[in-house]
């Protein structure tokens, strides 16, 4: 498939005040699309299928990105599994059904790679999925959205839809949430290591050992791949979107710490989990259709911080968060995780 959307083009963005979802919108605003469809929270609650489905027969739109979901760092994600299933399964069943009863002709729904077996190999494969078990601190989110995977490989075999499904590494970015005790691992550490420079505090303590290795995704460059995606993929693999390379949570605390300007120790809370051991996706299936992530690491921090610095008053600090729910429609949308 090669065909692609034109600026007219009736774009929703689910989720679109999230992490992700607002980077989304800008991505299509800066590239001329005219005809955006967003709600907020106060305005749409997207576990409500019939709000959902009367939003649809509405507004008419003729894409859709899957952008909304309820989201947390890893101890959230441990102590509310019920939360994470249920809120995201209806999210997810709401909008599909609904995009399919509406005739909407292209979607794309935004996975995790939270999906992938704990003990994968490394870089992980698309054909990963469901060959093992699951990370038990995060299983209930895993398999909300493994079920969405689900759903939009059954909608390409049942009704030929060109749906698809792309799988994020860990995403971050402006608009996360900055809550070091419930929030993804850069925004957390972020305010942490901000916190601790203001305070004048010789030491911060991170969580868990630092040993766990992550890839992470600047939120743009995921906005400017979905993009990619809609114009230039079709098929039924949930394919992976990443930059190919990795740091242990201790590297990153290290390059945060220097963004931040904080020069005192850094010890870790061994009683806290780590998660997964290591996670980094094989892309040579999106690197072979010619996209490639342009923001590194270092980057992407200091814009983050950048972002952070200057809207300090407006930086979310909340527990887990909900892009497109009911009072937390503001908050990041899913990934970025170090669980």
């Amino acid at each position: 498939m090669n065909h692609p959307l034109s600026p007219d083009t009736r774009l929703y963005i689910a989720g679109h005040r999230g992490l992700v979802g607002s980077a989304l919108w800008r991505h299509f605003r800066s590239r001329g699309f005219t005809e955006l469809i967003g709600r907020s929270s106060d305005e749409l609650d997207l576990r409500d299928s019939t709000a959902t489905a009367r939003f649809f027969a509405e507004t008419r739109p003729e894409v859709v990105v899957c952008a909304a979901a309820l989201v947390g760092g890893i101890v959230a994600n441990d102590s509310k599994p019920v939360d994470f299933l249920s809120d995201n399964l209806r999210i997810q069943l709401n909008l599909i059904d609904s995009a399919v009863s509406n005739g909407v002709r292209r979607l794309l729904f935004l996975g995790s790679s939270c999906v992938y077996p704990r003990d994968a190999e490394q870089p992980i494969v698309e054909e990963a999925l469901l060959s093992g078990p699951l990370e038990a601190t995060n299983q209930a989110y895993a398999v909300a959205k493994i079920a969405g995977i689900t759903q939009i490989t059954g909608i390409r075999r049942q009704l030929s839809l060109p749906y698809i499904s792309a799988m994020p590494t860990n995403v971050f970015g402006p608009g996360d949430n900055f809550d070091p005790a419930a929030g993804h691992v850069v925004p957390a550490m972020i305010q942490r290591f901000h916190r601790a420079l203001v305070a004048g505090d010789r030491s911060v303590t991170c969580w868990g050992s630092g040993r766990p290795r992550r890839e992470f995704l600047y939120a743009d460059d995921l906005a400017d791949a979905c993009h990619f995606l809609l114009d230039n993929y079709d098929d039924r693999v949930a394919i992976n979107v990443g930059t190919g390379a990795e740091v242990s949570i201790e590297e990153l605390a290290r390059i945060v710490a220097r963004i931040v300007g904080y020069t005192g120790e850094i010890r870790w809370d061994t009683s806290k989990p780590d998660g997964t051991p290591r996670k980094r996706l094989d892309t040579r299936r999106l690197d072979s259709l010619g996209w490639h992530a342009r923001t590194s690491l270092e980057s992407g921090l200091r814009n983050t911080y950048e972002w952070f610095l200057a809207n300090t008053d407006e930086a979310r600090v909340g527990g887990a968060t909900r892009a497109g729910l009911p009072a937390e429609g503001d908050a990041p949308t899913f990934k970025g995780r170090h669980g």
